[in-house]
C-alpha cells in the first residue's frame, strides 16, 4: 500500500520568518521555498498575508480616540444650590 502523507504544521514564527524574507525580495520565492522546504505557492501566500496584515496594523488615525474626548471633571461642572 502507498504511504499516507500528513500535512506539515508550521508555527506562526516560521511563517512570519519566511514571509518577511519574501517581502525583502533578496531571493526569489522559489529559492526561499527550496531553502525552507516549503512550496513556492505557500511562500507567496504567506508574503501576501504579511502585506495585508501590515496595512491593517498601520491603519489607525493619529490623535485621540473618539471615546477619549476631553471631558470636564464632574466636581467642577456640578454646582450646588446653597
Amino acid at each position: 500500500m502507498s504511504e499516507v502523507k500528513t500535512r506539515k504544521v508550521h508555527t506562526p514564527e516560521f511563517k512570519a520568518k519566511v514571509g518577511l524574507e519574501a517581502l525583502r525580495g533578496v531571493k526569489t520565492i522559489n529559492e526561499i521555498g527550496q531553502e525552507h522546504g516549503v512550496h513556492p505557492v505557500q511562500v507567496g501566500q504567506w508574503k501576501k498575508a504579511m502585506q495585508e496584515q501590515a496595512k491593517t496594523m498601520l491603519e489607525g488615525k493619529r490623535g485621540p480616540k473618539a471615546g477619549a474626548a476631553h471631558r470636564e471633571p464632574e466636581c467642577c461642572t456640578a454646582r450646588s444650590a446653597s
